[in-house]
C-alpha cells in the first residue's frame, strides 16, 4: 500500500512501501510551492524510470557496456481547460551511450522492458479499473 498524507497547501507526501518518501506538490499559479513534481510528472517520470530499469538490466546481461543513458518522455494531453486531461499519447525516446553498442541488443532490451517487463507501461495499456473510496475519521 502507498500512504499519500497532505502536508499543506497543495503538497502531499508519498510514503511507499520501501519508505522511502518523496513529495508531490503544485505550480505556484495554482496554489502551489513547487516543493516536488506534480502528480503528471511523477507519473512520466515513474513510466521512464521503469523501463530504463528494465534497459539497463538487460544490457548488462547482454554484456553491453553503457557510459550513459537517459529517456525523454513526451506526452500529449487533451486542451487546456477541459477536465479531465489524461493523455491521448506517450512517447518514451530511450537515448544510450557506450562503447561498441551493439544496436540489435539496444532495440531488444527496449523491445522487452515495452512489451514485456515494465509494469507501469503493461498497466497503463490494460487500462485497469479504478474505485474511489473516503470515509470520515
Amino acid at each position: 500500500m502507498v500512504r499519500v498524507d497532505w502536508t499543506g497547501g497543495m503538497a502531499f507526501e508519498s510514503t511507499p512501501p520501501s519508505g522511502n518518501k518523496f513529495t508531490m506538490d503544485a505550480y505556484t499559479d495554482v496554489g502551489g510551492e513547487n516543493k516536488g513534481p506534480t502528480p503528471v510528472e511523477a507519473l512520466l517520470s515513474s513510466i521512464a524510470a521503469c523501463s530504463a530499469m528494465d534497459v539497463i538490466s538487460i544490457l548488462r546481461k547482454k554484456q553491453q557496456s553503457v557510459t550513459a543513458y537517459r529517456i525523454e518522455v513526451q506526452g500529449v494531453r487533451g486542451p487546456e481547460g477541459t477536465y479531465p486531461r489524461p493523455f491521448q499519447s506517450i512517447t518514451l525516446k530511450h537515448i544510450v551511450s557506450g562503447e561498441n553498442l551493439d544496436p540489435a541488443a539496444v532495440q531488444r532490451a527496449v523491445q522487452l522492458s515495452d512489451e514485456k517487463y515494465c509494469t507501469v507501461i503493461t498497466t497503463l495499456r490494460a487500462a485497469p479499473q479504478v474505485a474511489s473510496e473516503w470515509s470520515i475519521e
